[in-house]
């Protein structure tokens, strides 16, 4: 419960301008690279921009728990450069009560992170989904029905999504009767999957007395599009809305689902992880000093420690993906870490 509403909300505005300065300049900088090394692969600059787009919005959970740490230790700076630090301490606010807007805001970014930006970018990047999206095996794909006539086995070397329809490219087909005999051998360069159906414009169809032909060529088989993106869409490629549903039902049909439940526990926790950041950028920001503040060398050494955090929450992502940790705990305990660090040096620092 926040005792003075003005000051509070003071506080969160200055703390959301620091965040969203640093996500403004590091998210640009991002897109500016990605389009100039998009632009050359794209038809226009337009197309190249929107690609762009799309790449930033998959690399914000790379780059926003360190916005929200910079965030916090410049909005940090500048209340103490400015004195306001110190009336704000004379206000009657303790440097808890100081800073607990920080984290109020923390948990808004992370929840609206989860809630609409994972979303947003799931939904756009599945319009043009590609087999580098795909968890393969032996990085070919492949599909198998057994129907009560045939069975199909299809063999491709890549895949690509265009509007309601999957491509897949270099393909091979095998069709066997319900003897389970070779019958059709279809090879195209591309087969297109819509709903429910399977064909191609330009087949070589060798058939089961040795003969060959060429041509159009499809079938009905029970495939969708959708079927087969739930069977190889990786984790980062499903809504945080439709990862539970998606959850039971891979354990459902008997499928690993391990990777996409440290997804799930990623998203969910997300909230938690910005307030730890936030709470590591408040303790690297304790100072007595109002001028001469050193915020060039605590800004370069949480830059550091901010790439050892990296590698200490991926290391525990994979101890979660590979079992050796359960999903839930390979994702809470780094936040929880740092919370504990960074609660331990600022409950020694001498203002607290």
């Amino acid at each position: 419960m926040f005792r003075l509403n003005i000051l509070n909300r003071f506080l969160l505005r200055r703390f959301f301008s620091g965040v969203g300065l640093v996500l403004l300049v590091v998210g640009g900088i991002i897109m500016a690279v990605t389009f100039v090394e998009r632009l050359p692969s794209n038809p226009n600059a337009m197309v190249a921009l929107y690609d762009a787009w799309i790449r930033l919005l998959e690399y914000i959970p790379m780059f926003l728990p360190m916005s929200v740490f910079m965030g916090t230790l410049l909005t940090s700076y500048n209340l103490t450069k400015s004195s306001e630090g110190i009336i704000i301490s004379s206000a009657g606010l303790s440097p808890y009560q100081a800073t607990r807007p920080f984290f109020i805001g923390a948990f808004l970014i992370g929840l609206f992170a989860t809630t609409v930006i994972n979303p947003y970018s799931v939904s756009i990047s599945s319009q043009n989904i590609t087999s580098e999206d795909l968890q393969l095996i032996d990085d070919k794909i492949w599909l198998h029905e057994n129907g009560t006539d045939k069975t199909i086995t299809l063999n491709a070397q890549t895949l690509n999504k265009s509007n309601n329809a999957l491509d897949f490219i270099n393909t091979t087909i095998y069709i066997q009767g319900a003897d389970f005999k070779l019958s059709e051998r279809i090879d195209a360069k591309r087969i297109t999957l819509s709903e429910n159906k399977l064909y191609t414009s330009d087949a070589t169809i060798l058939k089961q007395d040795g003969t060959t032909t060429t041509g159009k060529w499809e079938t009905n088989t029970l495939l969708t599009p959708q079927t087969v993106l739930d069977r190889y869409l990786q984790p980062n490629q499903i809504s945080f809305w439709q990862l539970p549903s998606f959850i039971k039902k891979l354990q459902s049909i008997g499928a690993p689902v391990r990777g996409h439940l440290v997804q799930l526990w990623t998203l969910l926790f997300l909230p938690l992880t910005m307030i730890a950041m936030a709470t590591l950028g408040v303790a690297f920001s304790q100072t007595k000093q109002r001028r001469n503040y050193s915020f060039g060398i605590k800004f370069s050494l949480g830059i550091i420690t901010c790439f050892a955090l990296y590698f200490l929450i991926n290391l525990f992502n994979a101890l979660g993906a590979t079992g050796a940790l359960p999903p839930m705990l390979s994702i809470i305990a780094p936040p929880l870490i740092i919370i504990a660090g960074a609660g331990i040096f600022m409950n020694s620092f001498d203002t607290i």
